[in-house]
């Protein structure tokens, strides 16, 4: 289970970063999808930092400036409580950055690489399809506007259960997993239900 689920997380983080045409994907080695997982986690780990600070600078200054005003006080209160969840959010990334070197090791193992491959190649020789199929179970929402990351999940969970046979459970459970580790608070609740639409109608 450990091997497959190395192979998910090695699956995500280097989609975007690898050609989308199945026949080329058969020709990546393990070092260029480990390295376009790796820079996918340093890009995002840089983004909230770089996010963060800005928040921290903007609420700092609205805190100067409000001394004497009580309603501009809350708001720059607000800003920095905002500030500070989002410097933590940028630590907890980057502590996993300290989990890279045994995330290295363990991709290293035949089999991770074999299904990380799997994955990817019926990910890329299956878009429209799994496309199509989530864009129907989505409500209210419209697939190429979602977050990079929550679509990767959704196709990720979609390949898995049409295409290789993972039940459905374990595929929620699994993309449910991977959305909280790398999405946002509440997106493992939205990829949860678009999910159970998407069992619904290949059921």
């Amino acid at each position: 289970m450990q091997a497959r689920r190395i192979s998910r997380e090695l699956a995500l983080l280097s989609l975007s970063q690898l050609p989308n045409k199945a026949e080329k994907l058969s020709q990546q080695s393990l070092k260029d999808i480990v390295l376009a997982a790796v820079r996918t986690m340093t890009a995002e780990a840089h983004d909230i930092l770089e996010t963060a600070a800005a928040e921290l600078t903007r609420g700092n200054d609205r805190l100067l400036n409000s001394e004497t005003r009580t309603t501009e006080l809350n708001s720059a209160r607000a800003m920095v409580k905002e500030a500070l969840d989002l410097a933590q959010s940028a630590i907890n990334r980057l502590g996993m950055a300290i989990e890279l070197p045994e995330f290295i090791y363990l991709s290293n193992q035949k089999e991770v690489q074999a299904y990380a491959l799997e994955i990817l190649t019926q990910v890329a020789s299956n878009r429209p399809k799994i496309d199509e199929l989530l864009t129907e179970a989505i409500v209210d929402w419209h697939l190429p506007r979602l977050p990079r990351i929550d679509r990767d999940i959704l196709r990720i969970a979609v390949a898995e259960m049409w295409f290789l046979g993972l039940p459905d459970r374990v595929a929620i459970n699994e993309a449910v997993e991977l959305a909280k580790r790398y999405s946002t608070d509440d997106a493992h609740r939205f990829i949860n239900g678009v999910l159970r639409r998407v069992t619904e109608s290949i059921a």
